[in-house]
């Protein structure tokens, strides 16, 4: 999912700028990127001497402040292990950490959205099996959403340390439109579907989507595939089995998709709309359309961007309702379980050991949690629910974000991270060709599973 220019991986750290309790809710998930940024640093080469450690991750708000603020909490408690901070804009980092892992010069600590990428890194050797580290360390383990782990779990073993905060995707819609045509939020896809004529009739779009950025496409069949039969279809694409977009689920959902858009689910001219410039938000949040599918970031540009629409309780909110006959647990959901850390395998004995002290008294620390919060961030953090009920206007969307994804059964990460970076472009041009409906369900199928091993 790198290949994701200015999608959402830029997107989400673009949005991040965005101010409110809603500039963590505007993101921190999915680009790795650097241009020169801040910080103190030494550079790449896996920290200095002795027990020096090395961090690189990502500037901007509202991360930065508090990505700072924990490091120098841990080096102002541990002067003789500090660790080095150096920061990156979004867009260059993703270069700039490949270029310097590749070169054996890799941080300490090597930030990341698990999934493909991880994975990547795992197969060249390049960071470390945190299994029996984490074994020892049950409570650093306990203690964080147990979904979190699955984006950096390779072949079974764990491989990072997941940190900072949850992202799921989030079933918008906007009550003044439902209210006004005396309707109810879905509750199924065949209510969805029901739904769509009516809205149409009043000439008001079903659903908003920045189909030209694909991602948002994406996230329609990553809920799909999963209402229809279960975590394990797409896990029979990671996992490379023979054939598995071709599975009975899988074209049901394909289907299903393109059954949506000839209804006109859609509105008109999606496949020219941006979501890096918010337009489909706008369309929510306007009223021109009734519903949205987007990740949880979006809460506060709408309510940044939207005047009174989110004050005045304008802006409703839910988990993608179950597919009638579905195998899929409504519970489950897709997007980023969290961001994360692993451990460069180049790294020095004494730098090794002060990270995984970081792990264990710097990572989520009170501070930071408190921090993430204060943004309108959810961290991945058992128990945050009490501080999160403080959060003021807030707290009913931040409480809701919380229940999703710390009772999720599954929290999938996005198709286009957990896959490779050439699969997931060859994935999104796939999908727009879909959504585009110049493919059918049979023809994506077929070329999806001829790099299904990439």
């Amino acid at each position: 999912m790198d290949p994701r220019r200015t999608s959402r991986r830029t997107f989400l750290g673009l949005a991040a700028g965005v101010p409110l309790a809603g500039a963590g809710l505007a993101a921190c998930g999915g680009t790795s990127g650097p241009s020169a940024g801040s910080s103190s640093s030494s550079g790449g080469s896996s920290g200095g001497g002795g027990g020096e450690a090395s961090y690189w991750s990502l500037s901007g708000p509202p991360g930065e402040p508090i990505r700072r603020a924990t490091v120098d909490r841990f080096t102002k408690a541990n002067p003789s292990t500090p660790i080095k901070l150096t920061l990156f804009q979004n867009d260059a980092y993703k270069a700039k950490i490949k270029t310097a892992i590749g070169a054996g010069q890799a941080p300490t600590l090597i930030y990341g959205w698990g999934g493909g990428g991880l994975r990547e890194y795992v197969k060249a050797g390049q960071v470390d099996d945190l299994t029996s580290w984490f074994d020892q360390n049950p409570a650093v383990k306990s203690r964080l959403f147990a979904s979190s782990f699955g984006a950096a779990t390779i072949d079974g073993k764990i491989y990072a340390m997941p940190c900072e905060t949850v992202q799921p995707i989030v079933l918008y819609y906007n009550k003044k439109v439902f209210d006004k045509l005396k309707l109810s939020p879905p509750q199924s896809w065949g209510e969805i579907m029901a739904l769509v004529p009516k809205f149409n009739a009043a000439g008001i779009a079903p659903f908003s989507l920045g189909g030209q950025s694909r991602w948002t496409n994406m996230m329609w069949l990553e809920f799909l595939f999963d209402r229809i039969g279960g975590s394990d279809v797409f896990k029979a694409v990671v996992e490379g089995q023979k054939d598995a977009w071709s599975q009975p689920a899988a074209i049901e959902g394909l289907t299903k998709m393109q059954e949506l858009i000839k209804a006109n689910g859609f509105i008109r001219g999606f496949s020219s709309i941006t979501a890096d410039s918010n337009a489909d938000q706008a369309l929510l949040y306007t009223g021109r359309a009734a519903m949205m599918l987007h990740g949880s970031w979006s809460y506060g540009i709408q309510k940044s961007q939207g005047g009174k629409f989110v004050a005045d309780g304008g802006l409703g909110y839910m988990n993608f309702p179950p597919v009638d006959g579905g195998k899929g647990d409504p519970s489950d959901t897709v997007g980023n379980p969290a961001q994360y850390l692993a451990l460069s395998s180049k790294a020095s004995p004494g730098a090794k050991e002060t990270a995984k002290k970081f792990f264990t008294t710097g990572i989520l620390d009170a501070d930071e949690v408190t921090g993430w919060i204060g943004t309108g961030g959810v961290p991945i953090v058992n128990g945050a629910d009490t501080q999160l009920a403080a959060a003021g206007a807030d707290a009913p969307f931040l409480q809701f974000v919380y229940g999703v994804a710390s009772k999720a059964k599954v929290f999938a990460q996005s198709w286009d991270q957990a896959m490779s970076p050439t699969a997931a472009e060859t994935l999104l041009s796939n999908i727009s060709k879909l959504f585009q409906l110049s493919i059918s369900p049979q023809q994506f199928a077929t070329n999806m599973n001829a790099i299904i091993t990439q």
